[in-house]
């Protein structure tokens, strides 16, 4: 997140003094720029013309999480009793890497988006070329459903909405859950 803030003045109408023709106010569907960089600036263009100086500041990108983690947050945020608290702030830091404590934190501070859970797909066993190499399933715009040896490929991920619209949520295939320490 940025240190750097913008300031814009605004009147009891709604409309943004015009920083840059310094011609008074305009109303905010104007394209041209009514922001400064110096809170001074806008002070003082708002004690001589009214108004009041609004400050403009990044949001800060939500972290993603898993809806395991985001129900934990929501606990921990929500609880109470200390006890409540306590079970959450356990469940969300026990046992964890420094890794996903700072996304942990960042994601109680900053907010948060819950992913959706993701599955890899093993393909049938008799589909195999050797019994110690198992073959997962991916997806290739250009080529369609394939198959790799490389857990890690990105492509081999899918959601619960994929694997029905692939047909791939049967008996047939042997789905694995991602977890958060994979992804």
């Amino acid at each position: 997140m940025s240190e750097e803030k913008l300031y814009a003045v605004k009147n009891d109408d709604g409309k943004y003094w015009g920083f840059s023709a310094n011609s008074g106010f305009w109303s905010s569907k104007i394209s041209y720029p009514t922001t400064t960089i110096y809170k001074k600036r806008a002070e003082l263009v708002a004690d001589e013309r009214g108004g009041h100086v609004v400050t403009l500041i990044d949001e800060p990108e939500k972290e993603a999480v898993s809806e395991s983690v985001g129900g934990a947050i929501d606990t921990f945020i929500n609880a109470d009793t200390y006890v409540q608290a306590a079970a959450a702030l356990n469940y969300l830091f026990a046992s964890r890497k420094k890794k996903d404590f700072k996304r942990i934190m960042k994601a109680i501070r900053n907010g948060y988006t819950v992913k959706k859970n993701q599955y890899r797909v093993l393909a049938p066993k008799s589909w195999w070329y050797d019994d110690d190499a198992p073959l997962y399933l991916f997806f290739d715009f250009n080529d369609g459903m394939r198959f790799t040896v490389k857990k890690d490929n990105p492509s081999t991920l899918f959601t619960k909405e994929q694997l029905s619209a692939f047909g791939l949520d049967g008996e047939y295939f042997q789905k694995e859950e991602v977890t958060d320490d994979e992804q």
